[in-house]
């Protein structure tokens, strides 16, 4: 089993030192070098203890070894987790958790951590001296922890990461996505949020626009090997084109086009390094016409040649 601790740092969050000893019931770790690396541990909930939710950013700074990223940490209760994948479980299906044997109440740890080679590709061009692009552009010279509001987006998005059941590819695809909104939603929790764009997006007050801005979300990921114009998108979810780009951009922190390169640059960079499939067959499964386009795409995105990352699994 794998040592609890080996990459979490407990003295961060105050209740991680008093849970990390309890049984684990399910743990998951991922690290996309040059990207995020993302860690979660399910322990089985004591009685006894006193719940306590809470989330932090730490900011780590250390001039001596170069080590440089940017990790939020979760502690949150109240989630449940079954054994049997897939929903193969009867009582789950049925929506009688509450009866299902193989169901077991958990405390949940989640860390994500973000290399600055990847968080400088979420910034806008331009000067800015926002808060938020000097965390992200790693301009502040000394490690620092902020706390963070537990919002119901982020409880939301928590959720999604702990209870989907994709995998493989799609799960790549998935948590990568999950993981950028969840930094998004954290930053806006410290009222770093970019907010002067907000009035241009008076219709995103009605949920029912949101939720066509999210659909075109989850569209795009569903079209990671087979692009998608803003004309076809806007139209499957029925809502103006000019209002999708806005939407998006204030809803995702990025432009329809930004995240739909991003998700696919980066499933790309899971594709070459951890699957190992050649450059011809990444470009193929990516729908790209040459591999000359696709390598241009993804040096541009990444800063390397596709050739470097298949050099990197050896």
């Amino acid at each position: 089993m794998m040592d609890v601790n080996k990459n979490i740092d407990v003295a961060e969050l105050k209740t991680w030192s008093s849970y990390a000893n309890l049984p684990i019931v399910f743990k998951r770790e991922k690290n996309i070098p040059g990207s995020w690396y993302f860690n979660v541990q399910r322990h089985r909930r004591d009685s006894t203890y006193k719940i306590e939710d809470e989330g932090s950013m730490y900011y780590s700074y250390n001039l001596q070894v170069q080590k440089q990223y940017l990790e939020l940490r979760f502690c949150v209760s109240g989630q449940s987790y079954c054994s049997q994948p897939n929903f193969n479980c009867e009582d789950c299906q049925l929506n009688k958790n509450a009866d299902c044997v193989e169901q077991t109440n958990t405390i949940d740890l989640l860390q994500f951590r973000f290399e600055p080679s990847h968080l400088k590709k979420l910034l806008r061009s331009g000067e800015s001296h926002t808060e938020t692009d000097s965390i992200l552009n790693f301009k502040y010279n000394h490690s620092f922890t902020r706390s963070i509001q537990i919002t119901g987006r982020i409880r939301h998005t928590l959720e999604t990461i702990l209870n989907h059941h994709y995998t493989d590819a799609v799960e790549n695809i998935f948590v990568n996505a999950q993981t950028q909104i969840l930094l998004l939603y954290s930053l806006e929790t410290m009222n770093t949020l970019i907010e002067d764009e907000v009035p241009a997006c008076k219709f995103l007050a009605h949920q029912d626009e949101r939720n066509k801005i999210i659909k075109a979300r989850e569209i795009l990921l569903a079209h990671i090997g087979d692009p998608i114009t803003i004309k076809e998108l806007s139209r499957k979810v029925a809502i103006n084109e000019c209002y999708l780009k806005k939407g998006f951009r204030v809803m995702f922190g990025t432009t329809v086009f930004d995240f739909y390169q991003d998700q696919r640059m980066e499933h790309a960079r899971y594709l070459l390094y951890q699957k190992g499939f050649s450059v011809s067959e990444v470009s193929a499964q990516l729908g790209y016409s040459s591999i000359s386009h696709f390598s241009t795409a993804f040096k541009k995105h990444t800063g390397v040649k596709p050739c470097e990352i298949l050099g990197a699994r050896n």
